[in-house]
């Protein structure tokens, strides 16, 4: 059985949808496996932190948890005959002294109500009231959905096949972040009380172009020794699309340009981050006369050392 999900999180439980929100995405951010390779108890305990968020971050299944409908696996409980949390009977269900009579808490109703009140059924009128053993909701199913960044940023459709052959259309919200959990309400295992969720947890793949550190994205942009030298515009990838972007005159090699808001997500606020390109001046291909007597020329009356001394 699973800890205790509060004390997973490490907030009270009064805490707030956004206090446990807040909670769950700083955890995720330091356990997720990506920063912790090979290190197994990280990875237990994001599984572990991760099913808290499940009960947690779903005010329903919270709702449940409170009232001690549910565990912290998200298991119905059983109540027991006679209502109590640990099962059992609380006193004599017929009431106190009587042998055969009922008590006056059953004066007027008659057995096929009392039965459904005992075992949390619905009596004569049908349906569900509780989490008796008659009335149990089916588990929940787990997958793991690898998306490309620009999925990530973008958001949108994109299909998900399960181990038991089914395959399910899911939206990726825009600005979706790694390790987050997305909930398919009555996708899971089938129960008595309805079927429950299938959880999918979103895991970004790496990317060729840019690399990822935190909300920021970071990537090389060749330019040509004009364009360092005399400035330029030029078109640079965006995750969205190429943008015009200006290379100051002057500029050398590894200098960063920054492209405000066209990064990833942070996970703690939902910002864009942004894009940071570095350039890197590129020399053509093969030899060039014309640019070797320039270079002999400049290196003779314009003699300059760019590394530091000492």
């Amino acid at each position: 059985m699973a800890n205790d999900p509060y004390s997973e999180l490490g907030v009270p439980r009064g805490a707030g949808a956004d206090d446990i929100r807040k909670a769950f995405r700083k955890l995720a951010k330091q356990l997720h496996p990506d920063k912790n390779p090979g290190d197994k108890a990280a990875e237990d305990r994001f599984k572990r932190v991760t099913g808290a968020f499940d009960i947690l971050g779903d005010p329903e299944k919270k709702a449940k948890f409170d009232r001690g409908e549910i565990d912290a696996d998200g298991r119905e409980t059983s109540r027991g005959f006679g209502g109590g949390p640990g099962g059992g009977f609380q006193g004599n269900p017929f009431g106190a002294g009587q042998r055969g009579g009922f008590s006056s808490s059953f004066e007027g109703a008659d057995f096929e109500d009392i039965l459904g009140s005992m075992f949390g059924g619905g009596g004569r009128g049908g349906g569900a009231r509780g989490g008796g053993p008659f009335n149990t909701r089916g588990g929940d199913v787990r997958a793991k959905l690898e998306i490309d960044l620009e999925e990530a940023i973008k958001g949108g459709p994109k299909r998900i096949a399960f181990s038991d052959g089914r395959t399910l259309d899911v939206t990726i919200p825009k600005g979706a972040f790694e390790g987050q959990v997305l909930r398919l309400k009555g996708q899971g295992q089938p129960g008595r009380a309805g079927a429950g969720d299938a959880l999918v947890e979103l895991a970004i793949r790496a990317h060729p172009l840019y690399r990822r550190e935190g909300a920021d994205l970071h990537m090389d942009l060749p330019i040509t020794v004009p364009d360092a030298v005399l400035g330029a515009k030029v078109a640079a990838p965006t995750p969205e699309g190429a943008v015009t972007l200006t290379v100051p005159k002057g500029s050398s090699s590894g200098a960063i340009l920054r492209l405000k808001g066209r990064g990833g997500s942070d996970p703690q606020t939902g910002r864009r981050g942004d894009l940071l390109a570095r350039l890197m001046i590129v020399l053509p291909d093969g030899t060039d006369p014309e640019l070797e007597r320039f270079a002999e020329t400049w290196r003779k009356d314009r003699p300059y050392t760019p590394r530091r001394k000492g």
